[in-house]
Order: C-alpha cells, then structure tokens, then sequence
C-alpha cells in the first residue's frame, strides 16, 4: 500500500499540485487520470520519488517515505518497478541487456542467475527469442513489454506505469493493459498508472483519482466514475472518448 498525505508540489514559483492525499491499495490497478498540465504525471513522480515534495508526506506501507535519505531510500527503490512513457530502454544495449540491468545495480547475483530471471522475465510478456536484439529493431508494443520485463526484474511490491499506452494502437494498447492487470494480481503488486485513454480506465482501472488543475477532484471506481456528479470529471471522460474515437477513425 502507498498512502499519500497533503502533498504539494511546485516548480519556479508555480504550484503544480496542491493539498492532494490518496491511498494506492496492493493487488488493485490504481489509476491518475487528468488533461495534460493537470499534475498527474508529477504526482506519479513524486509518489515514486523522482521529484521531492515540498510539503506532506508519502507512506510506503508503515514507511515513512519522504523522511528518508538516499541510501534508505535506495533500500525502497529495490522494490519499485517503473514503465516511462517511451520505454526508456538504452539504445545501445540488447533486449537482455536492458532487462537485466536493475539486477547490475542492485543485486550481487552472478552472471547466468541474471541471465536466467531477464529470460523468465520475458517470457512472462511473450518476448522469448528476443533477448539479442537492439531497441531499434523492436515495434512500439515490444519496446513497452521489454520495459514490463524490466521493470518487474526485481520482483518489485510497487510498480508505477506512466502513460504505458502512449503511441500504441488499440490492439496492442490492449494487450499491455492486460499484461499490467495480471501481473498486478499474480504478484499482488500496488501498481499505479498515469493515463488519460479511458479504454483502460473502463478495462482495467479498478481505483481511480482523478486531478484537475493540480487538487485531487474526484475518486472512486470505475463504476462509481459512470454515474459521478462531477462536472469536470465528465467533461473530461467525454472529451477523452471523443477524441480517442476520432483518433480511431483516423487511423482506419
């Protein structure tokens, strides 16, 4: 569980988010949705610890996350799994190379050990046979599952997917939704996904935080979100079908 209390974030003077709290639950596809400029993404970055909050705090579990130093926080970071926007991957590194690289930084174990956990690894999101490739060679949907591999490598407790869909079509942005979702509920994991494609939030969003203009506006379950009195919130659900509808028919 990741619980967040009253976090405030600025940058040069602009407040970026403000006052906002939630509580992220294990085995469950927490989703932040919002426009683009609303917060959402620095609220995932500082929830995982890429940005420091000026004000409030942020438990992992009974850890009080945000009082950390650097070297307890690198404790932490063992158990945190991250999917950025582009995938991230290192050009001139091989499929396998990208895959086992957390295990490099954190991890003592020998050469064939991590050979052996980068190869399950990308078995479990359908990559076998691709290891001695370079990310030049791989599709859009293949970059983001060698970035799944990699950042379930550590067998992490926390996994943070920020615009996992981003570029994708719909098929393929279906099948890492599903990936997403089974591996959340196989390992149990707390994961927490910035998106603004209500496909997934209606396929596999099961807790939902909705942030508009830096402030938390709304949240609940994608069931509750279909029947919210929230005018921005429906606004934002309409606008976001609508174009992802024009998109689609663009794209046919």
């Amino acid at each position: 569980m990741i619980r967040c209390e009253h976090i405030c974030k600025s940058f040069d003077g602009k407040q970026v988010l403000e006052d906002i709290s939630a509580t992220f639950l294990p085995g469950e596809i927490n989703m932040i949705i919002g426009r683009s400029g609303s917060g959402k993404t620095v609220l995932l970055k500082s929830i995982a610890g890429l940005y420091a909050v000026d004000e409030g705090e942020i438990y992992y579990g009974d850890t009080l996350f945000t009082s950390l130093d650097f070297r307890q926080r690198k404790a932490i970071r063992r158990d945190v799994g991250m999917i950025f926007q582009g995938g991230a991957l290192l050009d001139s590194s091989t499929v396998e190379e990208n895959v086992r690289f957390p295990l490099d930084m954190f991890t003592g174990q020998s050469a064939a050990e991590k050979r052996e956990r980068a190869a399950f690894c990308l078995r479990r999101v359908n990559l076998e046979g691709a290891e001695k490739l370079y990310p030049a060679e791989l599709s859009g949907g293949m970059i983001k599952r060698v970035a799944i591999a990699r950042a379930i490598v550590m067998n992490p407790r926390y996994l943070f997917c920020d615009e996992p869909n981003s570029g994708l079509d719909p098929v393929t942005s279906n099948v890492i939704d599903r990936l997403i979702y089974d591996i959340t509920k196989e390992y149990g994991i707390t994961t927490i996904v910035n998106t603004h494609d209500m496909n997934s939030v209606m396929e596999i969003g099961e807790k939902i935080v909705f942030i508009n203009e830096g402030r938390k506006w709304w949240e609940g379950t994608r069931d509750d979100m279909l029947h919210a009195d929230n005018r921005e919130l429906n606004d934002f659900v309409f606008t976001s079908a609508m174009a992802k509808r024009a998109r689609g028919m663009m794209d046919a």
